[in-house]
């Protein structure tokens, strides 16, 4: 029975009616849209619309007649007001680690004479991949990877380029995106920041941050669907002088002109590469009109209230069975997601998930919960924990069936 309490945070919630616009199957307490976002009802319907309407009726026409020409662009604006950014900042195209891939290269062409791209050694890997594929395209490009406390001490006036996630995807810490973006910039460095855990999670505030560059995912809190588009953002203030590197038809200053010789479009267009993905793209678009209406600060205020509730339940277990709380405490530096650390980790997630709690496990010890603050509701953390506490009381994970390792995603 849940606590009348508890029921009370859930009457009282301004963002409760969202949680009818997505899919969630019966019993299950899903803690994992940090991985993959819910289904958002809206997104089947416009998929058979897009399919059988658009594509199955009108065919090409509907390149003009539906618009999916512009869907980068529309789609960019969409997600500007949730990151703080202008609606000609950010513009939606290819996956997060080849908008990394464009940006980096891009930041690294606006600091001549400069050679290194700073980065935290835990930072997520395929940012890392990135950068070190740059490298070896890059003839005299260095790389520094450095522990998290090291970061100020590690930049000097041979940094080109700040490369951080905003949230750790393992522990859910939170950097301070205005500090050290400043920092950086004092320092003549340029910044790009990956808002993979960020997005659609909590207010970011790239324009008030002074923020340069940043990147995207579409399937985590923005709910786009399994592999959808990404998107990345630059300031106005560097795009006149923005080059691209992929230098695609898109991107073209006249794409239908079809010219031999490449000319950039103006503005943030020129990111662009190829033929947008209309479909993965349409799903994007109805997945991000569940934001209509939603205050960002609403958000991230039932995002603290739900991660403090679900720490403040769980610190009995964590105390009895030895789980070491990953997540900081401060509000400032925590994200929206809490994280615990236990040897047996991988079990305890797989027996979890057979109690209808989803959450997921990274290397080498991390069990790890994400709160999506649009339908997730009070009484479900409550439960959670009820559950979390039978499957370690039980000695549930100790089931042979979870104990062994699979591919995890």
């Amino acid at each position: 029975m849940v606590p009348a309490e508890i029921q009370a945070l859930d009457r009282a919630d301004p963002l409760a009616a969202k949680r009818e616009a997505f899919v969630i199957p019966e019993g299950l307490i899903y803690l994992d849209g940090n991985s993959l976002g819910p289904l958002p009802k809206r997104v089947a319907e416009r998929m058979r619309e897009v399919v059988e309407g658009q594509w199955g009726q009108d065919l090409i026409r509907s390149w003009n007649l539906h618009g999916w020409i512009g869907l980068p662009q529309r789609l960019g604006a969409r997600i500007a007001r949730l990151i703080g950014a202008e609606a000609d900042e950010v513009v939606v195209a290819d996956s997060t680690s080849v908008n990394l891939f464009k940006v980096l290269l891009a930041a690294l062409e606006l600091r001549p004479g400069r050679r290194v791209i700073l980065s935290e050694v835990d930072n997520f890997p395929t940012d890392l991949y990135i950068a070190q594929g740059l490298r070896e395209l890059r003839e005299g490009c260095e790389l520094r990877f450095v522990p998290r406390e090291e970061i100020e001490a590690a930049l000097d006036e041979e940094t080109a380029v700040l490369l951080l996630t905003e949230v750790d995807y393992r522990t859910g810490y939170r950097h301070d995106m205005a500090h050290l973006t400043r920092l950086a910039q004092a320092r003549g460095a340029l910044v790009v920041w990956d808002l993979a855990h960020s997005a659609g999670a909590f207010p970011v505030h790239l324009n008030a941050c002074g923020v340069d560059f940043a990147v995207g995912c579409g399937y985590k809190y923005l709910n786009g669907g399994p592999g959808a588009p990404a998107f990345l953002y630059v300031a106005r203030r560097h795009q006149k002088s923005l080059k691209p590197f992929l230098t695609g038809w898109m991107g073209h200053q006249d794409p239908f002109a079809f010219s031999v010789t490449y000319t950039p479009a103006e503005g943030l267009r020129r990111m662009t590469v190829g033929t947008p993905p209309i479909l993965s793209m349409s799903a994007l678009e109805a997945a991000l009109e569940v934001w209509e209406g939603v205050e960002m600060a609403q958000v991230r205020e039932k995002s603290l209230r739900l991660t403090d509730l679900f720490i403040e339940r769980m610190a009995p277990l964590a105390a009895r069975y030895g789980l070491e709380l990953a997540t900081p405490l401060e509000h400032a530096r925590r994200g929206s997601q809490v994280a615990y650390r236990h040897p047996e980790g991988y079990a305890i997630v797989q027996a979890l998930i057979a109690q209808g709690v989803v959450g997921d496990f990274r290397h080498p010890n991390i069990l790890r919960f994400g709160f999506g603050p649009l339908y997730l509701r009070y009484a479900d953390v409550y439960e959670a924990v009820e559950r979390f506490e039978r499957v370690m009381a039980q000695e549930l994970w100790q089931d042979p069936r979870y104990r062994e390792k699979a591919q995890v995603t």
